[in-house]
């Protein structure tokens, strides 16, 4: 992957729309008359034109330029694009309202017009209640007694007594979706870094967290951020403890949180998306297909929505969790070989986006594609973004990297790599332990894979399944599940005793569970991914 450019000047102009070019020329032009200003304009023209930041370039190009000069030119540049686009802001955009609400009535105080002042205050506390921005109410309160406490407004009866019960309430709230953001954000941050659970210590220790940091009677609060992060810290909870069901369960009440108030949709499109993106991995993890598909296709309708264009930011949330649905709607078919009709689309959008991209998402992508490549048997094209993987800084995902190396190793056994797999299943075994990544699964794997360099055709058989055989009696196991997941060892080990392609058996599972859900079931025999559907 190309190097990021470190220049946020270059990033913030690659990010604008034409009609927001059009519109910063036409605000230095109308706000400026000194030569420094149109200096920016022709840098602002220079640096539009660059494809990628290059400053001994931009220099070179542009001799009008001083060295000396173009960090402070940069920043002045910077600093008046913001401004630009401050006046073009959206005006669906609850903060910026808010915020504009919030200026006008300092505007107001300040030319010693209080009770004007305080009439906006009032409104701008309904508008902050309506859209759950308790943040901004805390504001209001605390600028609304200053009001008071300097001077006699006799606006309302009794109002110092409502300010002050008002004050404390939203401090509560405030202390309570605070705590429980940071919970929430403490148990993906440790996700993001580890993975899932590898034993039991690991397993204990993310309980000790979850258990210490969740407020009393959680459960009891009704405002829209406190069910929201609450929702989140249960996810992740269960999401690292690998328990699909409650994974699933509190997935769900997030998204149900902005059915129930759709105007949040609009305010917090990005926790919306992300919900929809983990509804969709738990029903993936518990392979519901149809409530898969059904969510899926909520996913693409809010995609087509208003919303979702609104902001760039919306439109990369979109990019990253939808086609990552669409990839795993592949795997859960079995039709490797189709999905890989769709990387030529995925490479174009990961350049495009590649600035904006953090190194989780692109490493998720390439563990992906890489699986689409080894599910359609081009090991060749699959090692080559395992390598991608492997070729990166070990410093989050550390799962992701050990599962890729693994893989990697059993791409080159299919290639018939045999001179290779000795060092490659020695040197995979000692990354893994190094990062404590070891369970049974993956010991037994090394294990046949170094006994199998020196067996006959025969002997190899044998040895399939009784690796088979072993493996499945540890799917029960919630600390090796995780294997399974990266992973589909074990339609892999029955591809090759049966002698066909993975994806053949993988597309026979699909349609044999598919058939099985399509018969008329009873109350007992009904699928447990069906349960709170």
């Amino acid at each position: 992957m190309p190097n990021r450019s470190a220049d946020s000047l270059f990033l913030l102009i690659r990010s604008l729309e034409k009609s927001e070019k059009r519109n910063f020329k036409l605000y230095v032009k109308r706000n400026s008359n000194n030569t420094e200003d149109l200096k920016i304009t022709r840098l602002f023209d220079a640096l539009d034109k660059m494809t990628t930041y290059d400053e001994e370039q931009l220099l070179k190009k542009n001799k009008w330029i001083k060295k000396q000069q173009l960090s402070n030119m940069k920043a002045h540049l910077y600093r008046q694009i913001l401004s630009s686009l401050r006046l073009i802001s959206d005006d669906a955009n609850i903060d910026i309202q808010l915020h504009e609400q919030m200026a006008y009535a300092r505007i107001l105080y300040n030319k010693g017009l209080y009770m004007q002042s305080l009439r906006i205050l009032d409104k701008l506390k309904e508008y902050a209640r309506e859209y759950n921005q308790v943040t901004y109410l805390q504001q209001v309160l605390f600028f609304e007694k200053k009001i008071e406490a300097l001077y006699i407004t006799r606006s309302m009866q009794d109002r110092a007594d409502r300010l002050a019960e008002e004050a404390i309430e939203v401090n509560e709230r405030l202390s309570i979706i605070t705590r429980l953001s940071n919970l929430a954000l403490q148990l993906y941050s440790w996700y993001i870094k580890h993975g899932h659970a590898r034993n039991e210590e690991e397993g204990k220790a993310v309980e000790r967290l979850f258990v210490k940091e969740l407020p009393e009677e959680a459960e009891s609060y009704e405002g829209f951020y406190e069910k929201l992060y609450l929702s989140q810290c249960y996810c992740w909870y269960a999401f690292i403890r690998q328990d699909f069901i409650q994974y699933y369960r509190h997935t769900q009440r997030w998204v149900d949180l902005f059915e129930q108030q759709p105007i949040m949709k609009d305010v917090e499109s990005a926790h919306y998306i992300k919900g929809l993106h983990n509804l969709l991995s738990a029903q993936f993890d518990l392979l519901n297909y149809k409530k898969f598909t059904e969510v899926l296709h909520q996913f693409e309708e809010f995609a087509a929505s208003s919303i979702a264009s609104l902001h760039e930011n919306n439109k990369l949330q979109i990019f990253v969790y939808l086609n990552t649905a669409r990839l795993n709607k592949f795997f859960m078919e079995g039709k490797f070989t189709e999905g890989l009709e769709f990387v030529p689309y995925l490479e174009e959008k990961l350049q495009e986006f590649e600035p904006y991209l953090d190194r989780h998402r692109v490493l998720v992508f390439y563990y992906k594609i890489a699986s689409l490549y080894f599910g359609a048997g081009e090991f060749e094209n699959a090692i080559d973004y395992l390598n991608k993987i492997m070729n990166w800084k070990v410093d989050l995902r550390t799962d992701l990297q050990c599962y890729s190396r693994l893989l990697h190793l059993i791409a080159h056994y299919e290639l018939g790599n045999f001179d290779l797999l000795e060092y490659l299943a020695k040197s995979v075994y000692r990354f893994m332990a190094k990062m404590e990544n070891l369970n049974m699964v993956e010991e037994e794997i090394f294990r046949f894979l170094r006994k199998s360099l020196h067996m006959s055709s025969n002997m190899l058989e044998i040895e399939f399944k009784n690796l088979l055989f072993k493996l499945k009696q540890q799917q029960s196991n919630p600390y090796a599940t995780r294997a399974f997941f990266y992973l589909d060892i074990i339609s892999w080990l029955e591809s090759k005793i049966d002698h066909v392609p993975v994806q053949q058996v993988i597309r026979k599972k699909f349609l044999e569970r598919q058939k099985q859900l399509e018969r008329p079931q009873t109350t007992d025999d009904r699928p447990h991914t069906t349960v709170d559907g």
